[in-house]
């Protein structure tokens, strides 16, 4: 899962950053609002996290405008404003959730948490072969022996399934399960790749995840 935070007191952005990271989500940082905008309607979010009051462009702002875009990403404001008109402002510009300044970051997880959590026909299981992923419980199965992953195996077997059927760029693998957005020696998708394969004893017959020479790697049945 990718959030984007966009906070102008460093301290607080470098704070949330960092402990969100050791949540295993990837993270974006803007300081001002327009950049925040910018990278918002990029679409490679998950979750947007707000401040209300930002140099260059205000969240409200940078909510209402996301919002024409992307109706159902959620959004949390992160801010000092506390009256009941100002929350039902907030909210009606269209975010999802409010928490004040200052919080605690247990609080904050657990908000996320919450506007993440799979709503009605989307799926927190996932299949492929005789392999079962949940990514609630971070368990991974292969017929009734659970195999045990590393948190980036894990994120990356998590990304070839979500994505099964699909061609996943090299590219793309390490910038949703590495967080890495520049030139980077993606040889380390082969380290992690030949440790899934070995971890889930693929036989000839279990050929699931293919690579595409050149390009990246396929997650599929047949």
């Amino acid at each position: 899962m990718r959030i984007l935070i966009v906070e102008d007191e460093a301290g607080i952005a470098a704070f949330l950053k960092q402990g969100l990271e050791e949540e295993s989500f990837a993270v974006d940082l803007a300081e001002e609002g327009k950049e925040g905008l910018h990278l918002a309607l990029s679409g490679e979010y998950d979750l947007l996290l707000l401040d209300w009051m930002l140099p260059g462009l205000s969240g409200i702002e940078i909510c209402r405008q996301f919002r024409k875009e992307f109706k159902e990403t959620p959004i949390i404001f992160l801010t000092a404003k506390d009256t009941l008109d100002e929350t039902v402002f907030g909210l009606q510009s269209g975010a999802n959730d409010y928490i004040k300044k200052p919080f605690h970051f247990e609080e904050l997880l657990e908000r996320i948490k919450v506007q993440l959590r799979p709503k009605s026909g989307e799926h927190s299981f996932f299949t492929l072969g005789n392999i079962t992923l949940n990514t609630e419980t971070h368990e991974v199965h292969k017929n009734a022996d659970e195999i045990h992953l590393t948190q980036k195996e894990f994120g990356l077997l998590e990304y070839l399934m979500r994505n099964k059927g699909k061609v996943c760029r090299r590219t793309r693998i390490i910038e949703s399960v590495w967080d890495i957005q520049f030139e980077y020696n993606t040889g380390v998708i082969d380290v992690y790749i030949n440790a899934l394969r070995k971890k889930l004893a693929l036989s000839e017959d279990e050929n699931y995840i293919q690579t595409v020479r050149g390009v990246g790697y396929i997650a599929k049945e047949s």
